[in-house]
């Protein structure tokens, strides 16, 4: 179960497999530039980047500067390039080094449930993605709003949020119990 391991090492261990395992089907064998927005401390960035194909570069985007200064602080990967990024996702995004490029994948990893406009920050998110690019979402099912989770996205909601922000192929690629309460799901869609 994702979340209910030991403190310690083998904690940050279990837990960056459990997150890679919830994430494997969503990613797939994707590549290139994406970005992991409300990254916290890394543990959803480290298991995109063990996902993700060699050359890829993944920019760890959170609002709170202690959260980037661990992600600063994450040991480097091999083969994907991760670049922290202080910024709040729900303003336009300007990530640096991108150009007029588009992003590939989008990951929000227990992000979006922060959101009151989640349509219309996703839909903004969106347009950041070029087409047939992926948005990757770690959300909270049979959850109450909590001060933890102040907008829960039901899995049931996932497919109309996904449409509303012009995305299309919406489903449910994984299911976990939380040790916070309900259901974890990962739900993915892409750009029309």
């Amino acid at each position: 179960m994702f979340g209910t391991n030991p403190p310690g090492p083998w904690r940050l261990t279990t837990e960056l497999h459990d997150a890679i395992e919830l994430l494997r089907d969503a990613v797939g064998d994707s590549t290139g530039l994406w970005a992991d927005l409300g990254a916290g401390t890394g543990t959803f960035t480290r298991a995109l980047a063990a996902l993700l194909g060699p050359g890829s570069t993944i920019y760890a985007v959170d609002d709170d500067a202690t959260a980037v200064r661990a992600l600063r602080a994450l040991p480097p990967t091999p083969t994907v390039r991760i670049i922290p990024v202080k910024a709040d996702f729900t303003e336009r995004l300007e990530l640096p080094a991108t150009g007029e490029g588009l992003l590939d994948g989008i990951l929000l990893a227990n992000a979006l449930h922060f959101v009151e406009n989640a349509p219309g920050v996703l839909g903004q998110l969106a347009e950041e993605l070029r087409p047939g690019g992926r948005v990757v979402v770690v959300e909270y099912d049979r959850r109450g709003a909590s001060r933890w989770v102040p907008h829960p996205i039901s899995a049931s909601r996932w497919p109309e949020l996904a449409d509303a922000a012009g995305l299309t192929a919406a489903r449910i690629t994984a299911r976990r119990p939380s040790a916070y309460q309900g259901i974890l799901y990962v739900g993915t869609a892409t750009k029309r």
